[in-house]
């Protein structure tokens, strides 16, 4: 479910994306997005259990737990930033004589 939320939020952000900053714009929407996506994924815990019980399993190492969390939003992460650069690309290729 998070993954289609943020992939919609890309879909959007894609399409209002000012053009005159067409790649740092790019960027920036492409790590806000990501940054959303692994905190949205750090905070729900490891596959649904509480945090207390997560961070036992991660031997209350908190950088494990956001590693692995970053690993796992990485891995996710192809549909949301296609979703953010088809509508950008489309609209930058009309611009472009």
């Amino acid at each position: 479910m998070i993954l289609w939320i943020i992939t919609a939020a890309a879909l959007i952000l894609g399409t209002v994306l000012p053009l005159h900053r067409a790649l740092l714009g790019f960027l920036a929407a492409t790590a806000l997005l990501f940054l959303t996506q692994a905190a949205i994924h750090t905070a729900l815990g490891f596959e649904g259990t509480p945090l207390s019980e997560t961070m036992l399993l991660f031997n209350n190492s908190w950088p494990a737990y956001i590693g692995y969390n970053l690993q796992i939003t990485f891995r996710s992460f192809a549909l949301p930033l296609l979703s953010l650069a088809t509508p950008l690309i489309f609209r930058l290729g009309r611009v472009a004589p």
